[in-house]
C-alpha cells in the first residue's frame, strides 16, 4: 500500500469518526473531543518531553467546567487567560523568539493555553442558549478544509513569497491569501443555506478561520521545529499525530467563540 493510499484512508476514517460523532449527538460531541484533547496532550507532552500528569487533570476538570452551567464572570475570565496566552505564542511565532519550555511550570502552562483552554472553547462552541448546533461546527470544519486546500493549490501554483520560512518553508503568502479568499467564498455560500447566522456574519467567521487556523499551524510547526521532530506522533497512518490534524480547529476556536458568543 502506497503512502497516497494510506493517507486518503487514514484521513477517511478520521472524518468519518470526527462527522459521525458531530451529528450524532452533544454528547458524543463532547466525548470525542475530550478524547482528542487527551491524546493531543499526550502527543504535545511528548514534543515538549514532559512527564508530568497535571495537564491531565487540568484537562478533566476543564471538560467537567464546559459541560456545567459556570458564572458569564468565570467564562470571561478563561477566555481572557486563553486570548493572553494564544496571543503570547503569536508573538513568539511573529518575533522568531524560542518559546520558553526549560521549566516544568513553563511546560504546564503552555499546556493549559495552548491546549486545554481551546478545547474547552472548541466543546462551548456550537452550544447557544444550552442548545446544541451541530451543523456549526460542520460549517467551520469544511471552510478549514476549504482554506487548507486551496492554500495548498494556489501556493503550488502561484507561490513565491515565504510566509514563516523559519517554522514552514513550503508556506507562501500567495497560498495563504488564496486558501482565504476560497475560505471566504465557502462562508459566503454557507450564509446563503445556514439558518443560524448571517451571509456577512459566516463570511466573518471564515476570515477568522483562514487567519487563526493559518496562525494555529505555524504556532505548532515552531513547537516541532524547537523540538526537532517532523510529527506530533503516528496515530494516522500518512498524516502524523493528531495535533497535526486538529492544530488549526481548537486554535481558531476561542475567536470563533468570542464572535459568535459575544459579538453576533
Amino acid at each position: 500500500m502506497n503512502n497516497l493510499t494510506t493517507r486518503s484512508i487514514s484521513g477517511l476514517v478520521y472524518a468519518i469518526i470526527f462527522i459521525s460523532a458531530i451529528l450524532f449527538s452533544a454528547e458524543s460531541y463532547i466525548a470525542l473531543i475530550s478524547i482528542f484533547s487527551t491524546i493531543c496532550i499526550f502527543e504535545f507532552s511528548k514534543i515538549l518531553q514532559s512527564k508530568n500528569s497535571i495537564p491531565y487533570i487540568l484537562l478533566a476538570l476543564s471538560i467537567y467546567v464546559s459541560i456545567i452551567k459556570i458564572s458569564l464572570t468565570i467564562n470571561n475570565l478563561l477566555i481572557a487567560i486563553c486570548f493572553i496566552g494564544l496571543l503570547s505564542l503569536l508573538y513568539y511565532l511573529i518575533s522568531s523568539k524560542v518559546i520558553k519550555t526549560a521549566t516544568s511550570i513553563q511546560k504546564i502552562f503552555l499546556h493549559i493555553i495552548y491546549l486545554i483552554l481551546p478545547f474547552y472553547f472548541l466543546i462551548k462552541l456550537p452550544f447557544i442558549n444550552n442548545n446544541y448546533h451541530p451543523n456549526i461546527i460542520i460549517y467551520i470544519i469544511v471552510i478549514i478544509w476549504t482554506n487548507d486546500s486551496f492554500a495548498f493549490i494556489t501556493g503550488k501554483k502561484f507561490g513565491k513569497h515565504k510566509l514563516f520560512e523559519s517554522v514552514s518553508p513550503k508556506k507562501t503568502i500567495e497560498g495563504f491569501i488564496g486558501g482565504l479568499l476560497f475560505a471566504i467564498l465557502a462562508g459566503f455560500f454557507i450564509g446563503i443555506y445556514s439558518t443560524y447566522f448571517s451571509i456577512v456574519n459566516w463570511m466573518i467567521i471564515a476570515i477568522i478561520v483562514g487567519i487563526f487556523g493559518s496562525l494555529g499551524d505555524l504556532v505548532e510547526s515552531k513547537f516541532k521545529r524547537q523540538a526537532n521532530v517532523k510529527d506530533s506522533g503516528k496515530i494516522m497512518p500518512g498524516h502524523g499525530g493528531l495535533l497535526d490534524r486538529l492544530d488549526s480547529l481548537f486554535f481558531l476556536a476561542p475567536f470563533v467563540y468570542l464572535f459568535i458568543h459575544y459579538i453576533i
